[in-house]
């Protein structure tokens, strides 16, 4: 066009009750086609190409010979400490040479490393020139996410796995330690059997003790949250700390200024800062020093790319570093896997560092851990900032064992639903002992039988959370509630109520009893329900 603009049509065709076409002007930007320009012109423009390619591009002959190489690929190798790009390149690369010329074929994904840099290079043989293309791009970051991202998969994996392995034996636990209680308050038990059921009793609390931080890997553990100062946390339980440590290692905290609350569990972070202390203990076996510091830290969204867990905000910081033997590659590989250990047979469960993760998410924070052979390690732990201002803390004094106490007992009906058999029988048995009249039904369609046949005559329900048939625990309150609003109701699982799916959000306000439970806890819990004394709490 004459004045340098063509006119563009903006809307389609016009008509009755449309706008009138209008036109938008553009001015036209003088171009050549490609075939009209000279040879010259063409090389120059095919020359820019590899010239201004942000990653390496090389060229080499038949015989090897490097013949190009751009300023990326010169970039690369001075960034990497190196004065030649021959050094960035694959060692057989005469080898590769060849090949691609004979075959003709390109090859792709050879991978070199690089003062810790993985470069990935293509091949592209040109045949006819005698020549080979050489492609490469650095690819070190990619690696490490992807890596990131196969720990988190591997890792929620076997919290699942462990969850359930948890749920099945919390069920067995609770068989064991009922029936061993329930024989020491016999009276009909002879007094020669007392010991050996005193050692039943006590093995099966401390396998309870495991199945607890199996659930605090898997995230499944109940938290009892409110706004903390972390500064507060540790100054509580430093003495404890020095004691573990010994006289040979030297702890040092340094607090952090102004820290924000967090929003956590007081006695899950002491259970991480305990199992921090036996780990760095047991790398420092001659001695040296084990430091906490405390500090805060606001990530934006380009400092938090690099870590598939990790998130822009502001976070609560908590490093923790030993001077100990360290860890290689392998063992970081592995580090917070349940029942993973270093240490010597029957020296360690492998559960401290996996615990220690499993609180950290829960918390809905990530951990990044520095370490080398023979340099010591650093844990550094991102937790989300509060809002709120933190409430006091105060370490309770541990309570000392306690003798099984009598059973509280009552006269109320209760309708007992649980699939597993022996626990079902078991449960039956401790509230008969106590006085109450029980129904038992194994599944929530056998319960809802019960009730139709049994309606107004049934006090409390207690019922496990997941059970066969199609109706939970926390469908079965609900339907029976609907009949009777005044309905007591107990949960009970093998699961901590995390584990229940969505159930967990409807048990605000409702009495949950996690097993493995003594029976002196059951009978308690059960009249403390009826009285109305805990209803709305959930105890552990």
């Amino acid at each position: 066009m004459a004045d340098g603009y063509e006119r563009w049509p903006f809307l389609a065709e016009s008509g009755p009750g449309r706008q009138r076409p209008t036109r938008i002007f553009r001015p036209l930007l003088p171009t050549r086609h490609y075939h009209s320009m000279t040879p010259d012109e063409r090389i120059q423009r095919l020359a820019a190409f590899p010239r201004t390619n942000p990653n390496p591009v090389l060229e080499f002959s038949a015989d090897g010979v490097l013949t190009y190489c751009n300023d990326a690929a010169r970039h690369l190798a001075a960034s990497l400490g190196n004065d030649s790009v021959l050094s960035l390149v694959p060692s057989n690369i005469n080898q590769i040479i060849t090949e691609t010329l004979l075959t003709g074929e390109n090859k792709s994904n050879f991978h070199t490393v690089v003062d810790g840099h993985t470069v990935s290079w293509s091949f592209i043989p040109l045949v006819e020139n005698k020549i080979v293309h050489c492609y490469a791009s650095d690819i070190t970051e990619r690696l490490a996410l992807e890596a990131q991202l196969r720990h988190s998969v591997k890792m929620e994996a076997v919290g699942q796995l462990a969850a359930g392995v948890a749920h099945d034996f919390n069920n067995i636990l609770t068989v064991i330690q009922g029936h061993a209680d329930l024989l020491l308050q016999s009276p009909q038990s002879p007094e020669s059997s007392e010991k050996s059921i005193r050692q039943i009793a006590g093995a099966a609390e401390r396998a309870s003790g495991l199945i607890k931080q199996l659930l605090m890997f898997s995230r499944k553990q109940v938290m009892q949250t409110r706004h903390v100062n972390l500064n507060e946390i540790i100054s509580n339980i430093s003495p404890v700390l020095t004691g573990l440590l010994g006289e040979h290692i030297h702890f040092n905290f340094t607090p952090g200024t102004h820290l924000p609350a967090l929003y956590a569990d007081v006695g899950m972070f002491e259970q991480v800062l305990l199992n921090l202390c036996l780990n760095a203990r047991d790398a420092m076996r001659n001695g040296g020093r084990f430091t906490l510091r405390t500090f805060t830290e606001t990530l934006d969204p380009v400092a938090s790319v690099l870590n598939p867990e990790a998130r822009p905000g502001n976070f609560v910081c908590l490093t923790a570093a030993d001077t100990g033997c360290g860890m290689d590659r392998s063992t970081l590989s592995h580090l917070f896997e349940p029942f993973f250990t270093t240490k010597e047979t029957g020296k360690g469960t492998g559960l401290g560092l996996a615990t220690i993760y499993g609180i950290i998410q829960q918390h809905q924070g990530w951990i990044v851990v520095d370490s080398e052979v023979g340099k010591g390690s650093t844990f550094t732990f991102f937790l989300p900032a509060g809002e709120s201002a933190a409430e006091t803390t105060a370490t309770e004094p541990a309570a000392a064992s306690p003798q099984i106490p009598q059973l509280a007992r009552g006269d109320e009906t209760i309708l007992v639903v649980e699939d597993e058999a022996p626990l079902r029988e078991l449960v039956v048995n401790i509230l008969e002992l106590c006085g109450y009249k029980i129904f038992p039904a194994a599944t929530g369609l056998e319960a809802l039988q019960v009730w139709s046949e049994q309606k107004g005559k049934i006090d409390l329900l207690l019922t496990d959370m997941v059970m066969p048939g199609g109706v939970s625990g926390r469908q079965l309150a609900l339907r029976l509630q609907g009949d009777d609003p005044e309905l007591k109701v107990i949960y009970t699982s093998g699961y901590s109520p995390g584990m229940a799916g969505k159930d967990i959000a409807l048990l605000e306000g409702c009495n949950f009893l996690a097993k493995p439970y003594p029976p002196s806890k059951l009978a308690q819990f059960v009249r403390d329900c009826l009285d109305g004394a805990s209803q709305g709490a959930t105890r552990k």
